[in-house]
C-alpha cells in the first residue's frame, strides 16, 4: 500500500524528532563505539591479519598485498561507496552513513599506533580473535543504537538486500563471507576460523547492545483451560493477560490466544503451571527485551 504524500511527511516528522532527541548522548555514543571499533582493529585484528569482511577486512588484505595503509583504504572504500549510495539508494537512506563512514578511518589513524603504546606481546591469534571480536561488536553495537553505521559494506549489503530480493542478514553474508574467503586465499584456512569466532562475536555484542540483555518471557498461549490459566496467571504471579481472538488456520475453530510477559526469574513457574493445568496447551515463549506500562 503506498503512502499518500501528507503521509509521508507525517512519518518523516516522526524520524526527525527521534534523531533530535538526546542528539548529545547520540554523538557521544558514536563517537565511543568508533574508538573501541578501531581500538579492535588496531590492537588484534589488523596485527593478527585477521580477515573478518567489510571495508576494514579489505584494508587487512591490501596492507599485506600491497603495503597500503589501512586507514586510507578504509577512507577510499567507504568515500566511494558513500557516492554509489547517493546514485543508487538515494539521499534519504544514505544521510546516516555519512559521518560514521568519514570519522571511522579518522579514529583508525589516530590508533595505528596504539600498539607501541599498549605492548600487548605475543599473544594467542585465539585471544586475539576473543577479545577483537568482543571489543569491535560492542563498538559496533553503540554506533548502530545511536542511529549510525560506518559505512563501508553496510552500503554494498543495501544494496544487494534491495535488488537481490533478498534479507539484510543474506547479503551481509553474502559481501562479508567472499572478502573472508578471500583472506584464506591470502593468510591461509587456519586464519578463517579465527575469522568466523570474530564475525560470531561481534554479531552478538552488536544484538546485546541494541537490544539488551532479556529481563522478560513474553508467552503466547493456546490451552482448553484458558480460564484456569488467565486466573493462575492474574492470582497466583500476579500479571496481567492479554486475550486475542484467533481462527485455527487448518482446523478453522475459533481460538483464544492468550498474551502475558513475566519477568526472567518466573518463567519456569509460568511454564510449569500452565503443563500442570492444561497437558495440551500449546504456547510459544519469546524474549521481550523491552516492557512499557501494563503495571
Amino acid at each position: 500500500m503506498k503512502l499518500s504524500f501528507q503521509e509521508m511527511e507525517k512519518t518523516g516528522e516522526i524520524i526527525k524528532k527521534i534523531y533530535k532527541k538526546d542528539r548529545v548522548e547520540r554523538y557521544i555514543s558514536l563517537l565511543l563505539g568508533l574508538i573501541l571499533i578501531s581500538i579492535a582493529f588496531n590492537l588484534f585484528l589488523l596485527p593478527n591479519n585477521i580477515v573478518f569482511g567489510g571495508v576494514s577486512g579489505v584494508s587487512i588484505l591490501t596492507k599485506e598485498v600491497f603495503g597500503w595503509e589501512p586507514s586510507i583504504v578504509i577512507y577510499a572504500g567507504s568515500f566511494l561507496l558513500l557516492i554509489v549510495s547517493f546514485l543508487v539508494l538515494g539521499k534519504k537512506q544514505t544521510t546516516g552513513s555519512i559521518l560514521g563512514s568519514l570519522l571511522f578511518p579518522v579514529f583508525v589513524q589516530i590508533t595505528a599506533h596504539l600498539n607501541d603504546i599498549i605492548q600487548l606481546g605475543e599473544i594467542e591469534t585465539s585471544l586475539a580473535a576473543l577479545f577483537g571480536g568482543v571489543i569491535y561488536g560492542l563498538g559496533a553495537g553503540l554506533v548502530f543504537k545511536a542511529g549510525f553505521t560506518t559505512g563501508g559494506t553496510d552500503i554494498i549489503n543495501q544494496i544487494i538486500s534491495k535488488y537481490g530480493k533478498m534479507s539484510m542478514g543474506s547479503a551481509m553474508l553474502m559481501s562479508d563471507g567472499m572478502i573472508v574467503l578471500l583472506g584464506v586465499t591470502v593468510f591461509g584456512l587456519n586464519k578463517l576460523m579465527y575469522a568466523i569466532v570474530v564475525v560470531y562475536l561481534i554479531g552478538m555484542l552488536t544484538d546485546r547492545v541494541l537490544l539488551g540483555i532479556s529481563d522478560s518471557k513474553a508467552f503466547y498461549i493456546i490451552a482448553e483451560k484458558e480460564d484456569e490459566i488467565k486466573d493462575y496467571v492474574l492470582n497466583e504471579l500476579g500479571h496481567g493477560v492479554t486475550i486475542y481472538d484467533a481462527k485455527g488456520g487448518y482446523t478453522k475453530e475459533k481460538e483464544k490466544v492468550l498474551l502475558c510477559v513475566v519477568p526472567t526469574n518466573e518463567y519456569y513457574r509460568l511454564k510449569e503451571g500452565i503443563r500442570e493445568i492444561d497437558r495440551q496447551a500449546f504456547f510459544v515463549v519469546m524474549d521481550a527485551y523491552e516492557v512499557f506500562g501494563g503495571e
